[in-house]
């Protein structure tokens, strides 16, 4: 006898092996792909901009969703010799509006961007020491 019981949020199905035995009845429907609400990716099929895709990151919601889209779909069908070189208003736009809410769309700052290379590029006393001697050695 197959029964199911909620516990919490949890809901324990118990399946008898007569009720495995069973074939299933179930219809499998094929993915439309023209369905908006379907994950589709960045560009849906027809070319437009799928503006509910997870790797967009949000970015086409909040206060800079509108300039965000404007700036991207400019870049999208941009047609120019260099794509997007002709949407230079709309992503300034869209930085101005960032630099507005700084705790949603953090810049780094070019100088601490600066030392972090710098520092990656910088060797220890240790490393020229061992520099100095492999030199001397050869």
């Amino acid at each position: 006898m197959s029964y199911c019981r909620q516990e919490g949020k949890d809901r324990i199905i118990f399946a008898t092996k007569e009720d495995h035995e069973t074939p299933s009845s179930a219809e499998l429907v094929a993915d439309d792909p023209d369905d908006p609400y379907e994950e589709q990716g960045l560009i849906l099929p027809n070319g437009d901009i799928n503006w509910n895709c997870p790797c967009l990151g949000g970015m086409a919601s909040g206060p800079c969703g509108e300039q965000f889209k404007s700036a991207f779909s400019c870049f999208h069908y941009s047609t120019e010799e260099i794509k997007g070189s002709d949407c230079v208003d709309q992503f300034r736009a869209m930085q101005e509006c960032m630099q507005k809410y700084p705790d949603l769309y953090p810049q780094e700052d070019e100088n601490e961007e600066k030392e972090k290379s710098s520092k990656d590029l910088e060797t220890t006393p240790k490393e020229v020491s061992a520099a100095k001697e492999e030199k001397r050695s050869s």
